[in-house]
């Protein structure tokens, strides 16, 4: 929501290249640079959380197309274990680091930690 949504100031988004209202623009979609997994290099860490929880967490790597939630997918199912997107990052339950880097090195992606 804008700041003047639905008053009488309140201006259309205009496309920055041909000025444009964005309804009527016309302009392709910019390109989404994508980093092949072999030029990124996942940090891995095992925290402890709440209550003694522990979690394997996954940093570190580019969100271009929404890759990570189909990567967060591949590693729950070979740890067998469940896990969330947090803030850019995949967190999996448990202590699953052997596990998790095993999985990411099969997909091509460099590990650290």
């Amino acid at each position: 929501m804008h700041l003047f949504e639905g008053t009488q100031w309140d201006r259309p988004p205009h496309c920055p290249q041909c000025e444009q209202l964005e309804a009527d623009c016309t302009c392709p979609p910019p390109e989404v640079e994508i980093v092949p997994p072999g030029k990124q290099t996942a940090k891995l860490a095992v925290e402890k959380r709440r209550k003694g929880k522990v979690v394997t967490v996954i940093r570190n790597l580019k969100d271009e197309a929404d890759h990570l939630p189909q990567l967060l997918k591949k590693v729950k199912s070979a740890c067998g274990a469940g896990g969330t997107l947090k803030e850019g990052a995949i967190e999996i339950q448990g202590r699953q680091l052997d596990r998790v880097r095993e999985v990411l090195t099969e997909l091509g992606y460099r590990t650290q930690g």
